[in-house]
């Protein structure tokens, strides 16, 4: 799938925006999906969410899920949930590696992500590189607070990177997949991710998110390292 053209200053944004501020519209058919696959995955995955659970737990002490504060369809925040990848006590150890390495504090300011993150476990790398760490998006998901294919389930403090372009983007349920995660995911700079967020968002369809799900299913059947940190 080839990259919408990518903005470079606030005022490239103008051809996305001038199309005018998208409104929320409800669409019964994408939550129907959206419930339907949710329902099948908890009910018909339980083996596989213990297994996944059970690894979490043998391979270091803590808690089995990790809940992060993100911002949903109107700026509504919600609990993201994932299976645990870090070690207990993560934000000390991130504290302690960025203050020793002027070379992580720019990589980590620049993407929020490490791409050799100490405070990741084994298992978590294993669970990252396959994705199954956001199996339990899928209650996310049932809730309504997020949909099968979105733009990127963000925290706050990155809603500066999105400038004008966040009011549309919050118009829509962000999605357990969405187009970075197929396009290259952590490897795409923040402009790209702003640009296919905002991309979806204007150009959504039931067949470009059933294009999304297959693209997701060959990642997460053929996982590489690519991206996935």
């Amino acid at each position: 799938m080839s990259f919408p053209s990518i903005p470079h200053h606030s005022a490239d944004w103008a051809p996305f925006l001038n199309r005018g501020l998208l409104r929320y519209r409800p669409d019964p058919i994408k939550r129907s999906a959206d419930l339907l696959v949710a329902s099948a995955v908890l009910s018909l995955g339980l083996p596989l969410l213990a297994v996944v659970a059970l690894l979490v737990w043998m391979g270091s002490p803590g808690r089995l899920f990790y809940v992060q504060r993100r911002l949903g369809r109107g700026y509504r925040t919600f609990g993201c949930i994932k299976f645990r990848t870090m070690v207990a006590g993560a934000d000390r150890k991130l504290r302690l590696a960025l203050k020793g390495s002027a070379q992580l504090r720019e990589e980590y300011a620049r993407d929020f992500k490490l791409k050799h993150d100490p405070r990741i476990t084994p298992i978590g790398k294993l669970l990252r590189r396959t994705s199954l760490d956001e199996l339990p998006q899928f209650w996310n998901i049932l809730r309504g607070d997020m949909s099968l294919v979105g733009p990127r389930p963000i925290v706050k403090k990155e809603i500066a990177y999105y400038g004008d372009a966040m009011d549309d983007v919050m118009t829509v349920r962000p999605g357990l997949t969405g187009l970075w995660q197929t396009s290259g995911r952590n490897n795409l700079s923040y402009q790209q991710r702003v640009a296919l967020d905002l991309h979806y968002v204007h150009h959504r369809s039931f067949w470009l998110d059933l294009r999304i799900l297959w693209k997701t299913i060959a990642v997460v059947l053929w996982p590489t390292d690519k991206g996935a940190y």
